[in-house]
């Protein structure tokens, strides 16, 4: 039932930027997180809470839309970490090289040109994670294009220790995404605070996951995803869930 309202919300968001053209490139949005006008406003208006001015290291998801809060990060000299598009490897951590060209090193396709390569082993502690979304309600919730990279994401970093309950989860959405309700599933990660172009919005507290739940988790997922596979493997826990079927 929730899955059904989550994708009935995502097809209305998809349609609603297209109709009122208030989509950017890439266009069509339909299964992406999808890039809007007023983005820059948007990361601007985010950037300056004390959240964001606060954090040394910011995890930041690699979508068009938050390309303008990527560059923000990286003209504030701040650490970057932004995942390979649909967790196909590791994470790029941002430093120096980066801070010296924001805008190019704020685009997915320059990551492995400004990033270094880490390992999960190797990450630091995160003190503000930022995803993408294609809805966002004034109570928390949150849905993205319905792969759950984001949720993977998440889920791995807490089980390190890199980040707690205490680290704010934040988006920037058009206003036109803003719903009243989103269905949460025990696997998702509410947002604390999100920017429109319009304004800053905090959300009550809910909590979040506090590591992967191996039983939403499928083999066919697993292996179609290498950065799960192999911490999977390195946490001995690969056998338990592919022997599920």
């Amino acid at each position: 039932m929730e899955r059904e309202v989550k994708r009935e919300i995502r097809e209305r968001i998809w349609r609603l930027m297209e109709e009122k053209n208030v989509a950017s490139f890439p266009r069509p949005v339909r299964g992406r997180i999808p890039n809007f006008k007023g983005s820059a406003e948007a990361a601007r208006i985010l950037s300056e809470t004390q959240e964001f001015r606060n954090a040394r290291v910011i995890k930041c998801n690699p979508d068009s839309p938050q390309a303008p809060l990527r560059e923000l990060v990286l003209r504030s000299r701040k650490v970057l970490l932004v995942p390979t598009p649909r967790l196909r490897g590791e994470f790029f951590l941002m430093t120096e090289k980066a801070w010296e060209s924001p805008r190019e090193a704020s685009r997915i396709s320059n990551f492995s040109s400004f990033g270094e390569r880490v390992h999960f082993r190797n990450i630091p502690r995160i003190d503000l994670v930022v995803v993408g979304s294609v809805a966002v309600s004034q109570d928390g919730g949150r849905v993205g294009k319905g792969e759950g990279y984001s949720e993977l994401e998440y889920a791995i970093l807490r089980e390190q220790g890199l980040v707690d309950e205490k680290v704010p989860v934040v988006t920037t959405v058009h206003s036109i995404q803003v719903v009243d309700s989103i269905p949460l599933e025990p696997f998702d990660v509410p947002v604390d605070i999100f920017a429109t172009e319009k304004g800053l919005f905090r959300t009550p507290s809910k909590p979040k996951p506090q590591g992967l739940l191996l039983e939403y988790l499928t083999p066919e997922k697993i292996l179609d995803t290498p950065y799960l596979l192999e911490y999977l493997k390195e946490t001995g826990r690969l056998n338990k869930v592919l022997r599920r079927t």
